[in-house]
């Protein structure tokens, strides 16, 4: 089954970290057990997160089960698509170049990218103080 996109960069290869890697391989051989069990009554849709029947999951469903794994691990309770947002600016701020960022978010433009994923804060900004501290010859934390 072909994915739809709203974006004109279509399908794409990603290289996977290893941790996701590993756990998406996991996820398939599950499934293979599951659709020997259920035989004809396994649905094959072409989902990568489907149920035990092969059911894709309802945008509710998945959001669900995102929200209950954040309880479970202690995590701060993010909405899904922030967490894209967050992946990317993480990304920027280690130095990975503007064209990968768009092209892992599936964007042809790489200014829609920047425009509406890559979100520094705060914390994100304290380099450029510091930096700016040499500029102007100020003393840094620490230093009399």
């Amino acid at each position: 089954m072909e994915k739809d996109t709203k974006s004109l960069a279509g399908e794409r290869d990603l290289p996977l970290p290893a941790p996701v890697l590993a756990a998406l391989k996991s996820f398939r051989a599950l499934q293979a057990k599951e659709k020997l069990v259920l035989g004809e009554a396994y649905s094959d849709s072409g989902y990568v997160v489907v149920h035990e029947t092969g059911e894709a999951f309802t945008i509710k469903q998945l959001r669900r089960r995102a929200y209950r794994l954040m309880e479970i691990l202690e995590l701060r309770r993010v909405r899904l698509y922030d967490a894209r947002s967050s992946c990317l600016t993480y990304l920027a701020n280690k130095g990975v170049p503007d064209h990968i960022l768009a092209r892992w978010a599936g964007h042809t433009n790489v200014k829609t990218t920047k425009k509406w994923y890559v979100k520094p804060d705060v914390e994100d900004l304290r380099g450029a103080a510091t930096t700016w501290d040499g500029l102007h010859g100020a003393a840094t934390e620490g230093q009399a």
